[in-house]
C-alpha cells in the first residue's frame, strides 16, 4: 500500500501528554504539514508540553472543546483539515469510578461529534482513533499471546467502557459512512511532560520530596510501559502506513509489576524500598494484567527502541530539572487522586503564567486571537463559562464576593440552603447549576470569638458539621469548592519566634488551641484534607478599605481604649478577594496561607491611622497579660508565610504595602 501524506492535520488534546510528543515530533520533522491543535486545557493539559514547537511556522494552537459542534466544523472548514488525529479524552481510571458520566461526555460525546463533523465536510482522508489497551479487559495470567487486534472488548472500568465505546462508534462511522478510520489500542506510556496522576511521574515527584510510594493492593500486578518518544515514532508510523479500517495494537512484550516499578525508582533515588513503599486500598477493579500482541505495527516497520533502564532515567531526570512544571499538584500525588474536570480547567501559557482566558496562539505573530465560530443563531443563548453560587451572604466577606461578582460580570448566586442541612445544599446546586462554590460562610461570633466560649454546640454545627456536609455534597457533585478558613490556628513558639520572619507554612500543624472557634477551625481544616475538591484560604485579621465597617480590623482597633502591640500576619480583601476568584478560574486547590506576605504590628497600623486619617489620634498599649484579663478566650498572634501565594501570584505585595494602596491612600484625609 502506498505511503499516506497528509497536509492539514488537525491533534486533538495535544496539550497533553502522549499527543505533545506526537505534534511536537510532526511539527519538527514535517515541516511542510500544517498542524492545527485543539485543547481545552483542561487539568492535565499545559501549553507549554508544546514549547519545542511554539515559534514553528506550521503550528496552529486552538483553545476549545472537541463537544462544540460549531467549532469542530469551523476549523474542518477553515483550516481545511484532511486529517484528524484524536487523542483528547478522559484517561485516568481513579478518576472515572468518582465521575464517570464525565468520561462518558468527554469521551464518546467528544468523539460522536468529531464524527458527525467528518461525515459533514466530507473533506478527511484520515481518522486516527486513540484508544488504549484496556479495552481488551484483563490478561491471564499464564498467557503466552498478547491480545491481538481482533480480540474481543471486555473493558473492566467506566473509563475502558467509554474508550470501548468510542470504538464501536468509530467503526460504525466507517462502515456506513466509508469514513477513512483507523483505531490504536496502546500499552502505558511514560516520559517527560506527564501529568503526576499516572503511577511512574506520581513515584518520581513523591520520591523527589521524600515521601512514601503509595501502592494500590500488593502490587503484583503487571503493566507494559513504552517510553513517549518510541510511542510518538509509532503514531507517525501509523499516520503514513497504517491502512484504512485497521486497528494496531502499540505495545511491547517487556512487562513490569507495579512494585517493581516502585523499586526501581528507590533504587535510582538510593532511597530503602521497605521503608518507602506503602501499600494502600486497592481501587474498586485493578485488572491484573494487560498484554499486546503488537506485531501488526511491527509488520509496518516500527519497534521498541527505548530500554525500560535508559528510559527511566531520562524521565527522572526531566522531572528533576522541572519540578514544578504542573504547579501545585498536591491532589493528584494522593493514594486515589480525584482530580476535577471542571469547564476552563487550569490554562498554562508558554511562559508557564496561568489564566482562564481562551485564546488561539498561532505561530508567526506575537498576538493573542480568539476563534469564534459562526453562530447557528444570533439569539441562541450561551451558557457562561463560569457561574458562582456563593454562602455566606450576610456575611461580610460574602457580601464582598458578591461585589466583585457583579463588577467582573461573572453570574452568581447566594445559597439558600443551611451548610447543616445536606437536602437544602443539593437543591441549590440543582437548582443554580454553579461551576464553583465559596464558603464564607462560618461562625466567628458577635462582636468577637468569646461569643463561641458559650455556645459551643452553634460553632461546632455551622464551622465543622456545616463546612463537611457542604464539602461532602460538592465532591458528589464535581464541584471545586473555596473554603475561607482561618490562619488563627497558630501562635508563636520556639521554631517560628516573633519577630524571627519565620512564618507558618502551609503544612504545619496547628498549634493554637486557645479559644474554642480555633479549635474547631482547626479540626475542620485536618479533616478537609480528605477532599481533593476543596481549596483552603487561611484568611487572617481581615481588613477593607472600608473603615466603617464593624469587622475590619482597623476599625477594631481604632475603637479599643487600649490595644497590644504584637506584629501579625493579616489579610488586604481588597487585594485577595479578587485573587480568590482567580484561584477559582484556575481550579486551584490544597492549602494556601491567604494572607500578604509579612507582618505589621498594631502600632504600625495605628501610625498610619494617625498619619493618614485623624492626625490628633491617640492610643495607649497594654500587655498580652493585660490583656487577658478583659477578654474570655485567648486570641492568636503569629507570621504566616505566604511564600506559596506569591509563587502563584507574584504581583501580591507586601502587607505595609498593600495597607497604603488598598486602605489608607483611597481614605486619606489629611
Amino acid at each position: 500500500m502506498a505511503n499516506y501524506t497528509p497536509k492539514n492535520i488537525l491533534i486533538t488534546g495535544a496539550a497533553g501528554f502522549i499527543a505533545s510528543h506526537v505534534a511536537n515530533r510532526l511539527i519538527r520533522s514535517y515541516p511542510e504539514y500544517k498542524i492545527v491543535v485543539l485543547d481545552k486545557l483542561d487539568y492535565c493539559s499545559n501549553l507549554k508540553n508544546l514549547l519545542p514547537s511554539q515559534s514553528s511556522s506550521n503550528f496552529k494552537f486552538v483553545k476549545g472543546d472537541i463537544g462544540s459542534a460549531d467549532l469542530v466544523n469551523y476549523l474542518l472548514i477553515t483550516e481545511s483539515i484532511d486529517t484528524i488525529m484524536h487523542f483528547a479524552a478522559q484517561t485516568h481510571v481513579d478518576n472515572s469510578f468518582g465521575n464517570s458520566f464525565e468520561f462518558t461526555k468527554n469521551n464518546i460525546y467528544g468523539t460522536h461529534v468529531l464524527l458527525e463533523a467528518c461525515k459533514v465536510t466530507g473533506q478527511i482522508r484520515r481518522f486516527i482513533h486513540v484508544s488504549t489497551d484496556e479495552v481488551y479487559g484483563e490478561t491471564d495470567e499464564d498467557a503466552v499471546v498478547g491480545n491481538h487486534e481482533a480480540s474481543q472488548l471486555l473493558p473492566t472500568n467506566p473509563y475502558s467502557a467509554t474508550k470501548a465505546g468510542a470504538e464501536m462508534l468509530v467503526m460504525a462511522y466507517g462502515r456506513s459512512y466509508g469514513l477513512p478510520v483507523i483505531t490504536t489500542r496502546g500499552n502505558n506510556v511514560y516520559g517527560p511532560n506527564q501529568f503526576p496522576e499516572k503511577l511512574i511521574p506520581k513515584f518520581i515527584l513523591l520520591a523527589m520530596r521524600g515521601k512514601p510510594l503509595p501502592i494500590h493492593g500488593d502490587g503484583s500486578n503487571v503493566r507494559s510501559y513504552l517510553y513517549c518518544e518510541d510511542v510518538a515514532e509509532a503514531f507517525e508510523v501509523i499516520l503514513h502506513k497504517g491502512e484504512v479500517g485497521h486497528v494496531y495494537n502499540i505495545g511491547t512484550k517487556k512487562e513490569r509489576r507495579v512494585i517493581d516499578v516502585a523499586k526501581d525508582i528507590c533504587n535510582l533515588f538510593s532511597m530503602d524500598p521497605e521503608g518507602s513503599i506503602e501499600f494502600v486500598e486497592n481501587r474498586p477493579f485493578n485488572d491484573q494484567r494487560y498484554f499486546l500482541d503488537d506485531q501488526k505495527l511491527n509488520n509496518l516497520g516500527w519497534s521498541e527502541r527505548t530500554t525500560w533502564e535508559e528510559g527511566l532515567k531520562k524521565t527522572i531526570e526531566w522531572y528533576t530539572k522541572n519540578p514544578d512544571w504542573w504547579g501545585d499538584v498536591s491532589g493528584a500525588l494522593l493514594p486515589h487522586p480525584r482530580m476535577l474536570m471542571m469547564p476552563g480547567g487550569i490554562e498554562r501559557h508558554f511562559d508557564g503564567s496561568e489564566d482562564g482566558q481562551s485564546p488561539l496562539l498561532s505561530s508567526g505573530s506575537n498576538q493573542t486571537h480568539m476563534v469564534i465560530p459562526p453562530s447557528r443563531g444570533s439569539n441562541s443563548p450561551r451558557k457562561p463559562s463560569l457561574k458562582f453560587l456563593i454562602y455566606g451572604r450576610t456575611g461580610w466577606i460574602g457580601g464582598l464576593l458578591g461585589q466583585l461578582c457583579e463588577k467582573q460580570g461573572i453570574p452568581f448566586e447566594y445559597g439558600k440552603g443551611r451548610l447543616e442541612y445536606r437536602s437544602q445544599l443539593v437543591a441549590d446546586i440543582q437548582s443554580i447549576k454553579p461551576t464553583h462554590i465559596f464558603n464564607a460562610a462560618g461562625v466567628t461570633g458577635r462582636p468577637n470569638v468569646d461569643w463561641c466560649e458559650s455556645h459551643k454546640t452553634e460553632t461546632i454545627r455551622t464551622n465543622v458539621a456545616g463546612t463537611l456536609t457542604l464539602a461532602d455534597v460538592c465532591r458528589e457533585h464535581g464541584l471545586l469548592m473555596m473554603n475561607f478558613a482561618t490562619g488563627c490556628i497558630f501562635e508563636y513558639d520556639a521554631q517560628h519566634p516573633e519577630g524571627s520572619g519565620v512564618g507558618f507554612v502551609e503544612e504545619d500543624k496547628p498549634n493554637f488551641t486557645g479559644s474554642f472557634y480555633s479549635k474547631t477551625k482547626a479540626m475542620v481544616e485536618e479533616l478537609l484534607k480528605e477532599y481533593e475538591n476543596v481549596c483552603t484560604l487561611r484568611v487572617r485579621m481581615p481588613i477593607s478599605s472600608d473603615l466603617n465597617n464593624p469587622r475590619n480590623f482597623i476599625t477594631k482597633i481604632s475603637r479599643y481604649s487600649k490595644v497590644v502591640n504584637i506584629p501579625n500576619s493579616m489579610t488586604i480583601l481588597d487585594e485577595l478577594l479578587p485573587i480568590s476568584i482567580e484561584m477559582a478560574k484556575r481550579n486551584l486547590r490544597g492549602i494556601w496561607n491567604f494572607t500578604n506576605p509579612g507582618v505589621v504590628s498594631h502600632n504600625e497600623i495605628l501610625e498610619m491611622y494617625k498619619a493618614y486619617i485623624d492626625p490628633d489620634f491617640k492610643w495607649t498599649n497594654f500587655t498580652l497579660e493585660e490583656q487577658a484579663k478583659v477578654i474570655v478566650a485567648p486570641r492568636s498572634n503569629n507570621e504566616m508565610d505566604a511564600t506559596k501565594l506569591k509563587r502563584e501570584f507574584p504581583e501580591l505585595l507586601p502587607i505595609k504595602e498593600s495597607l497604603i494602596k488598598y486602605v489608607f491612600q483611597p481614605n486619606k484625609r489629611t
